[in-house]
């Protein structure tokens, strides 16, 4: 039997982790094996910009932080499992990526 992992991207972890609940839930209801979420490292990107736009003053800088929480499950890749993923009402912060396998 084919094997879908099912990996969520999102900056907003409680967007991807209500997600991935719903797919665990979808696959406890079906009676299905899976695994997860397994909550994957926390991407952080931090950007530091001049208060000043001149230059003129003292060194003074802001620091703009961004991080995107990566989510991943693993379900048996039956029919009707796919199809009741494929409806899940995904808000568009969080990115979704199946791969069967």
């Amino acid at each position: 039997m084919a094997i879908a992992r099912i990996k969520l991207t999102s900056v907003s972890r409680n967007a991807a982790s209500d997600v991935a609940k719903q797919i665990t839930d979808i696959a406890k209801n079906i009676g299905i094996k899976y695994k997860g979420p397994i909550p994957l490292p926390t991407r952080h990107m931090v950007i530091a910009t001049r208060k000043t736009p001149c230059g003129d003053g003292s060194d003074t800088y802001d620091h703009w932080e961004m991080r995107v929480h990566k989510w991943l499950v693993e379900i048996d890749g039956s029919d009707q499992a796919l199809r009741q993923v494929m409806h899940i009402p995904v808000p568009d912060t969080v990115k979704i990526e199946i791969e069967l396998s």
